[in-house]
C-alpha cells in the first residue's frame, strides 16, 4: 500500500499556529446539508488527523452545540494532534432559526466556558466572532477574546466575514491570526480589498464554501433539512445558468481526471497558495478526494484556463439571501 505524501504546513499569520494547507470544516456534520452519521463524522474526523489535516473548524451554534460535542468525542486521545477553530455568536431558536448575534464582553465569555465543556478541552486554539455585532464596537469583542487569551482559555484569535476597516479595528486590540472568509470560482471579492489588507498586516485567511456550497460540484439541496434551498445560486431563475457554468467545469476536469470538487478545491488552493483552504467533507470518501485535490495541483495555464471558462461573474446569484447579505460587514 502506498504510503500518503507528508502534507506540507502554512503557519496563520505571523503569530498563529502551523497548519495543513486544507482544514476541516465541520458544520455539515450537524445537519446544516441534510441527514448525517456521527459514526461516520467521527471517523472522517480520525481519517484527517491521520492523513496530516490539522486544522479542524467549528462554530458552537452548528447544530446548536451538537458540533462541538461530536469534535469533542472524536478529539478524545488525538488533542495533541488538532488545531481548533471555534466561531462564536450567533444565536439559535429551538426552532433552528437564526434570531441574532451577540457580541457583548460578557455573552463572548459565557459562549467560551460552554464552547470550552462541549468539546472537553482546556484551550481553545483559534477563537473567532463569526459575524459584526453591529450593536459592539468590534474592540470590545476582541477585547473579551484577548482577556480569555491572557487567562489561557483561548490562544489566538480570528475573525469572519468582516471588512477591511474592521479587521484594522481588531488587530490594533490584538493580533488577528487569521480571517475566514468564503471564497471560490464563484465568489472573487475578497480579491479586491479583503486580501490586500490581510497581506499589508501579515494576516491569514481560511477559506470556506470553495465548492459554493456543493454548487460547483454539482449538488443540489437534498430536502427541507438542507439549507441550501434558500440561497440565491440555487434558486429556479438562476439554475439553467449556473448549471451550464458547472458543466463546462465538469469538463474540464474530466479532462484532468479530476472531479468537478476537486478541481473547485484546487483552483481555490492554487490561486490562494499562501492562505488555507477550508473541506465541508462528511465522510472518509468525500475527504479522500478533497486530499486528491492537494495531491495534484493545477498548473498556471489550468488556472488561466478556468478564467475563460468561468469568469468572475459566471456564476448568478449571491452567495446569501438578500437580507443575510445585508449583514455582512464584509461585503461593506
Amino acid at each position: 500500500m502506498t504510503q500518503p505524501k507528508e502534507i506540507r504546513r502554512i503557519r496563520l499569520g505571523n503569530t498563529g499556529p502551523e497548519v495543513s494547507p486544507l482544514g476541516l470544516g465541520c458544520m455539515g456534520m450537524s445537519g446544516m446539508y441534510g441527514a448525517t452519521d456521527d459514526r461516520e463524522s467521527i471517523a472522517t474526523i480520525h481519517a484527517a488527523l491521520e492523513r496530516g489535516i490539522n486544522l479542524l473548524d467549528t462554530g458552537d451554534f452548528y447544530g446548536m452545540g451538537h458540533n462541538e460535542m461530536l469534535l469533542g468525542r472524536a478529539l478524545e486521545g488525538r488533542r495533541d494532534r488538532a488545531i481548533v477553530s471555534v466561531k462564536f455568536g450567533a444565536l439559535r431558536g429551538p426552532d433552528n432559526s437564526w434570531i441574532g448575534f451577540d457580541g457583548r464582553p460578557q455573552a463572548v465569555k459565557n459562549f467560551a466556558a460552554y464552547s470550552l465543556k462541549r468539546l472537553g478541552v482546556d484551550v481553545i486554539d483559534v477563537y473567532r466572532p463569526a459575524r459584526l455585532d453591529p450593536n459592539v464596537p468590534i474592540e470590545d469583542t476582541v477585547g473579551a477574546v484577548k482577556d480569555l487569551i491572557q487567562a489561557g482559555y483561548v490562544r489566538h484569535l480570528g475573525l469572519s466575514e468582516v471588512g477591511v476597516d474592521t479587521i484594522r479595528r481588531a488587530h490594533r486590540v490584538q493580533p488577528v491570526v487569521d480571517l475566514q472568509i468564503e471564497y471560490s470560482i464563484a465568489t472573487r471579492r475578497p480579491e479586491q480589498k479583503i486580501f490586500p489588507a490581510l497581506h499589508e498586516l501579515g494576516i491569514s485567511a481560511t477559506l470556506y464554501g470553495v465548492l459554493s456550497r456543493g454548487l460547483l460540484g454539482g449538488s443540489k439541496p437534498a430536502g427541507k433539512g438542507d439549507y441550501r434551498a434558500h440561497m440565491p445560486r440555487f434558486a429556479s431563475e438562476n439554475q439553467g445558468t449556473n448549471a451550464g457554468v458547472v458543466e463546462r467545469l465538469q469538463s474540464f476536469a474530466a479532462e484532468r481526471g479530476l472531479s468537478a470538487g476537486q478541481l473547485a478545491i484546487g483552483w481555490a488552493l492554487a490561486k490562494q497558495p499562501r492562505l488555507v483552504t477550508l473541506v465541508g467533507a462528511k465522510t472518509r470518501a468525500q475527504l479522500e478526494s478533497a486530499i486528491g485535490a492537494l495531491e495534484r495541483p493545477l498548473a498556471a495555464a489550468d488556472l488561466e484556463a478556468l478564467e475563460r471558462i468561468a469568469p468572475e461573474d459566471a456564476i448568478r446569484g449571491e452567495r446569501y439571501p438578500s437580507e443575510a447579505m445585508k449583514q455582512l460587514d464584509s461585503e461593506r
